[in-house]
């Protein structure tokens, strides 16, 4: 059995090359929620969707968010009417949000819905919430000295603002009160081996280790973790890794990530690119693997499964 933990885009695409590898029942992907947000009355699981529309074969390539071939008529007609539409969500995403949002207010667990919208959408691989608590992600934007700035929703900073503010602190609000949800810690400590999916680390897979428990579970297996590096030549593929791990100190760089990994990962597979860093990585305490990393097709994410998967040997 595999775990993975997952953020976006970046774990949506390795996950969908280790089903083309490996059954995908074998596969429990712990997905992060400090993402999740309401709006419009929602309850929206960014991460989680895009694991599942992927794993289902119904995302977005082009956007690395939402659904293939969706339609705008609700965001549209709420635009007419002047409403909030900063976070556009098209009409079968909101068909996933309607459902998740009635289930909880009949009384089922973020996980319990997340199972059955898997097995609504044909997806065999286990997916798990990191919590079923409350937890979101907050940002503090850099002010000027001395000034006081309040924090901004992840959603507020990653969409609205379009990553484009620098940023002074995250914190992730409710994490220590939260619970892992159940099978969580069980997946962690029964699996062959866990993986570090090419997701953010200070925003995607940073939330999920903040729920108390989960970063021992894995640490406590470490020979038998292997991370992948979002960061290729010193640059994030997608999104504000790099410039995140800049603003906060640590080094945009393979070894800027072997260093935030080393407590809980044995082993980081790094993109060609970077091969010239591998004794850098080797000298925080991991085992290096070099390989393409950049899955622009699906036998491209297949093939970095594969190393994956050997790479723990």
């Amino acid at each position: 059995m595999l775990v993975a933990l997952a953020g976006g885009v970046g774990a949506a695409r390795l996950l969908s090359g280790l089903v083309q590898v490996v059954d995908p029942a074998s596969i429990t992907a712990v997905v992060n929620t400090g993402d999740d947000t309401v709006l419009h009355g929602l309850h929206i699981s960014p991460d989680i969707d895009t694991v599942t529309y992927t794993l289902a074969g119904l995302d977005n390539r082009e956007t690395g968010w939402g659904i293939a071939g969706e339609t705008w008529t609700v965001m549209g007609a709420l635009a007419e009417l002047g409403g909030e539409t900063w976070f556009s969500l098209g009409d079968r995403d909101l068909a996933t949000h309607c459902y998740r949002t009635q289930r909880l207010s009949e009384g089922a667990t973020l996980a319990q819905v997340t199972a059955e919208l898997a097995v609504a959408r044909g997806v065999t691989t286990r997916l798990l919430p990191m919590t079923d608590d409350p937890v979101h992600t907050r940002l503090t934007p850099a002010g000027g000295r001395g000034e006081v700035v309040p924090e901004i929703d992840f959603q507020d900073y990653f969409v609205r603002r379009h990553h484009d503010v620098a940023v002074s602190a995250i914190r992730f609000a409710g994490a220590t009160d939260s619970t892992p949800a159940p099978g969580v810690l069980d997946a962690i400590a029964e699996a062959d081996m866990v993986i570090g999916c090419p997701s953010n680390p200070l925003v995607s897979i940073a939330p999920i280790l903040a729920v108390p428990g989960i970063a021992a579970a894995v640490a406590a297996r470490r020979d038998d973790v292997v991370a992948v590096s979002p960061i290729v030549a010193g640059s994030a593929l997608k999104g504000p890794a790099d410039r995140l791990l800049v603003e906060l100190g640590h080094e945009s760089s393979v070894v800027g990530v072997a260093r935030l990994y080393a407590p809980w990962a044995g082993t980081l597979v790094i993109d060609e690119s970077d091969a010239e860093l591998a004794g850098k990585v080797e000298a925080e305490g991991l085992t290096c693997v070099v390989a393409p990393t950049i899955m622009a097709t699906p036998a491209l994410a297949a093939g970095l499964a594969e190393t994956v998967l050997i790479a723990r040997g």
